[in-house]
């Protein structure tokens, strides 16, 4: 096995505790399912779990830390992730959450639109990067061989533990949102505070500093 199977069982619990603490992550997703109902929720979760695979294969490539070392590359993607925040925060800001009647009808094009959302976010904020840089290394033994194997094993399973988590609370959320969205106030405070998530997001991973 390309992974030991102690240090698997141990990463884990790690893992677990790492998908169950709020992040930018989680709150994108409740921001998705409070805006398009919880097939939309999913299908964002689902794009950041793919992000998180990307992630864990270019850092088993080593692409990873050569990004972190070139001066200026983190910046350069960390504010393609801003802007595109922002730009999600004014299509929230466009749109009204969805009753739960609707829900289960959005159309295949709203969840493949917002798994590519979900993965452009995840793609984009630098701080993932670094957070597998510095997480999944400590559990690959290099003396096994097929490193790249190792931190595409670690990396799925992250992903699949943040995409329940994830996935999880969007549908939640999308399920508060769908037994309010009947009334116009509360439908129009729903997408504001969907647009106020992913501006919250962007101002977050605009002031994050590198170390």
């Amino acid at each position: 096995m390309i992974v030991d199977p102690v240090i698997l069982l141990a990463f884990l619990p790690a893992a677990l505790a790492l998908n169950l603490t709020p992040g930018a992550d989680m709150m994108f997703c409740l921001g998705q399912g409070l805006r398009a109902g919880p097939r939309v929720a999913v299908a964002a979760s689902a794009g950041i779990a793919l992000g998180g695979v990307f992630h864990a294969a270019i850092a088993g490539l080593g692409l990873s830390a050569l990004i972190a070392a070139v001066p200026g590359a983190l910046d350069v993607i960390r504010w393609i992730g801003v802007a595109y925040l922002l730009y999600l925060a004014v299509q929230a800001l466009r749109s009204t959450p969805v009753s739960t009647a609707m829900a289960r009808q959005v159309r295949p094009r709203a969840a493949h639109r917002a798994f590519l959302q979900g993965l452009v976010v995840n793609l984009t904020n630098p701080k993932v990067i670094l957070f597998v840089l510095a997480f999944v290394p400590q559990f690959v033994d290099p003396a096994r061989g097929a490193v790249l194997g190792q931190f595409l094993i670690y990396g799925v399973v992250l992903s699949l533990g943040g995409f329940a988590v994830n996935g999880a609370v969007g549908v939640f959320a999308a399920g508060a949102a769908g037994r309010m969205a009947d009334n116009l106030h509360l439908a129009r405070l729903l997408g504001w505070i969907s647009a106020g998530i992913f501006t919250a997001l962007a101002l977050r991973l605009a002031l994050m500093q590198k170390g």
